[in-house]
Order: structure tokens, then C-alpha cells, then sequence
């Protein structure tokens, strides 16, 4: 005779309660006999009907049903990392993959998921509960989880996909803030005092390459000396691609000039680039702290070099263009409220209702025109509730029914009447 029961394992809160207690996730295991042979093992499962059911099973056909080692999470991990490498994803993208098995695999330890099948609908849905993301960033990390799931499901790891039930957080948008002319002066007034000479004057390039490029910050520390000919820049940026293709103003190209010379303008090119990144994102927010800008960021040089254009009468397509966007439809996403001729044409449309004269109050019609003619009830015309057999309305009494209405009931006689009433009715 077998028995299964739940090892209990030593952060579980119902250790104390011992075998009998079967309500927490801890592994089951089966102990017993099977035709004389003594058994004592882990039938690696958690649900308690698929172990008596297993275990049934087992004595029904007198031996021990050997089932195919699941595959566990580490190794479905590791395999989709190669899958990922061989469609030759980008480095940033692989490092966030990375990051995410690796809080999975923390998470896993922690709640005894060990293979792939252990993971159902609740189980997502309690390590989704425990990012501490929000709004794009949680959205992103969402898509990558179940990028995971539906490789996993498609190799027949799994029945089904419980990542696929997840759904969506919501999203608040940030505004799309650029930098005022006044603040963009104290930005630069701060490069002047800023305590470390040196790193202020690759500070002080650095800001006007992202106000008049447009750059992102990864593009703009890993530019070369190469990418500039004459006064215009030239690049494929490294998030979608794209080709990039920038004047760049007379005082730009100084500063850039007056940075010793490398192959790089501010990466040594030995380090990974998304730490030399990480490196002036930090000095840039001591700069932007001390400029009295303390919400102040890379990206925001972006939008203020975008608005500028727009606000400019430059078409929403070349600012696209300008920007390296893959599509015109992610640039009208964040700067449409920008395009000076759609505010235009918002303000022109808006002020010619003030110009359209108020229409006149007058009393309705149907207290000052002529009595309708009303339709006599003897005639073959349809009085009132005529639709179709589908309306509602109960159709007009006869004229004898109306003055019968007016007589009170109570009276002998006014149930004699009633009646009559009825008949005529019919």
C-alpha cells in the first residue's frame, strides 16, 4: 500500500504540522510497498489529485510507471538564450532576458519550481506580483516573460501557455517635457562650475551633441570621430538601425574638438558600452542637480530638439527622419501636440466659432403654431399604437370604452359596466 504526503521544507510555515497538513506547496513524496518492494521517493509533483491519481494508477497495474524527466528551468532558460543568440538579438536585449531568468530562477528556488510543468496561471501571476516595475518597464518585462512561455509552449515543454493569461498593466504615459531656453542656459552655465575640469569639458560637448543631434545617450557617448565629416554627422543608431544624417552648428563641432583626442569623443572603447552609458548618465544627473534641474535626464535634450523643429513649421515626417524612428507613427505619439501647423489649424477652427453668430432663442414650435388636425375615431386610420405586432403600446379604445373609463368603481353598477366595458374592448 503506498501513501503520499507532503515534505514539508524548512521555510514552510506548516512544517511544525507535520505529514497530516496538505493546504501549502511543498513537494509530495510516496511511501509504502508496491508487489514487496519498499518505496520511498519524490513523485515531483505539487497538485494533490495528479499524485493519487499517479499513485492509483501504479497499484492498478502492480509496478512503478516511469515517466519522462521533465525538463527543468534552467536548462529551457539556457536554450532559449541560444535560440535568442542565433536570431542575433542585440545585447541590450539579451542582458534583459538574462536579468529576467535570473529574478525567475530566485523566484523559483523560493517556492520549489524546479521544472516547467510545476509553473500554472497562479504561479505567473504571483512572480509577476513581485516586480517591482511600473508603467513602460513592466509592460516591456511582460512582453519578455511571455516571449519565454510561448517558446517554451511551442517546443511541447508544456501544455499550455499559462503566460499567455497575464494581462497587460496600465500604462500612464509620461508628458513629453523638453527644456525650457532658460533652463537649457542654466544647464550649460553649471558646465562652467562644475567641480572637475577636465570631465566638464566632455560634459559641456556632451550636452550640446544631445540638444542639436537628437541623439540617445547610448548613441552620443559611443559617437566616434569617424561619424563626422566636415559639419554633418552620420551614424546608424544602435537601438533600430537606422540611419541618421545631422548638421551639427559651428559651436558643437568645437566642443567636440576640444575634447583630447581617441577614437571615441567620450568612450575609451575598451569598456561595455552600456556601462560607459551608465557612467554619464550619472554625471550628467550631478550636472542637471546642480543646474536646478533635478527632473531633468538624457532624453529630454531629445524632445526639446524635436519640439524645436516642429515648432519651427518642420514637417512631422523629416523630424522622424531626424529622430531615427522606424515609423513616422511613433514620432506623432510623442510629439503630435508639437506640430505648429496642427496647432494652427486647432486655433483657426476654434476661433471661427467665435466669429459664427449665436443662434436665436426662440420658443418651440409646438407652442405657437396651429392645432394639428386631429383624426376623428370613427376613421379608418390607425389611432396611435398601429406599429407592428412587436410594440408595446397597447392600441386606442373605441370611444365607447373612454366615456366608460370615466365612470368609478366600487359601485354595483359600475361593475356591470366594467364588464360591458371589457366586451367592447374585445
Amino acid at each position: 500500500m503506498l501513501t503520499i504526503y507532503r515534505r514539508h521544507r524548512k521555510n514552510c510555515k506548516q512544517r511544525t504540522e507535520g505529514r497530516e497538513y496538505r493546504r501549502c506547496l511543498c513537494p509530495i513524496w510516496v511511501d509504502g510497498s508496491l508487489n514487496g518492494v519498499e518505496m520511498r521517493k519524490s513523485l515531483r509533483l505539487r497538485d494533490w489529485q495528479r499524485a493519487q491519481e499517479l499513485v492509483r494508477r501504479w497499484e492498478a497495474e502492480g509496478q512503478q510507471i516511469e515517466k519522462p524527466k521533465p525538463l527543468t528551468l534552467k536548462e529551457a532558460c539556457d536554450k532559449f538564450l541560444v535560440d535568442a543568440e542565433a536570431r542575433n538579438l542585440r545585447e541590450p536585449t539579451l542582458y534583459k532576458y538574462r536579468l529576467l531568468f535570473r529574478q525567475l530562477q530566485d523566484f523559483a528556488s523560493l517556492y520549489g519550481y524546479s521544472y516547467i510543468p510545476d509553473f500554472d496561471v497562479d504561479s505567473v501571476r504571483r512572480f509577476r506580483a513581485s516586480w517591482p516595475n511600473r508603467n513602460i518597464a513592466a509592460r516591456k518585462k511582460l512582453e519578455a516573460f511571455r516571449a519565454f512561455f510561448r517558446f517554451v509552449h511551442e517546443s511541447g515543454w508544456i501544455p499550455t501557455n499559462p503566460a499567455s493569461h497575464l494581462k497587460p498593466p496600465r500604462i500612464t504615459e509620461p508628458p513629453t517635457a523638453p527644456f525650457t531656453r532658460e533652463e537649457f542656459k542654466s544647464i550649460l552655465g553649471a558646465c562652467d562650475i562644475y567641480p572637475d575640469k577636465l570631465n566638464a569639458i566632455r560634459l559641456r560637448a556632451l550636452v550640446l551633441l544631445l540638444r542639436y543631434s537628437g541623439l540617445r545617450i547610448r548613441d552620443a557617448v559611443t559617437l566616434g570621430r569617424n561619424r563626422i565629416q566636415g559639419d554633418k554627422l552620420f551614424l546608424y543608431t544602435a537601438k533600430t538601425g537606422k540611419a541618421v544624417y545631422c548638421p551639427l552648428p559651428p559651436f558643437v563641432r568645437e566642443a567636440l574638438n576640444a575634447i583630447p583626442t581617441s577614437t571615441y569623443f567620450f568612450w575609451s572603447g575598451l569598456s561595455k558600452p552600456k556601462s560607459a552609458v551608465g557612467d554619464w548618465q550619472r554625471s550628467l544627473k550631478r550636472l542637471l542637480i546642480r543646474a536646478g534641474v533635478p527632473d531633468g535626464h538624457a532624453h529630454r535634450f531629445r524632445d526639446t530638439f524635436s519640439v524645436e523643429l516642429l515648432l519651427a513649421g518642420v514637417p512631422i515626417e523629416r523630424v522622424s527622419m531626424l529622430l531615427g524612428h522606424q515609423s513616422v507613427r511613433i514620432t506623432e505619439k510623442h510629439y503630435a501636440p508639437w506640430v505648429r501647423a496642427r496647432q494652427e489649424q486647432l486655433e483657426a477652427d476654434v476661433r471661427r466659432t467665435w466669429e459664427t453668430p449665436e443662434p436665436q432663442r426662440r420658443v418651440h414650435g409646438g407652442y405657437t403654431e396651429k392645432d394639428a388636425r386631429v383624426i376623428p375615431f370613427k376613421s379608418r386610420r390607425k389611432n396611435g399604437g398601429g406599429g407592428g405586432s412587436r410594440t408595446p403600446v397597447r392600441k386606442a379604445l373605441r370611444p365607447e370604452a373612454y366615456m366608460l373609463s370615466s365612470i368609478r368603481l366600487g359601485s354595483p353598477a359600475a361593475v356591470r359596466m366594467s364588464k360591458k366595458r371589457s366586451r367592447l374592448v374585445r
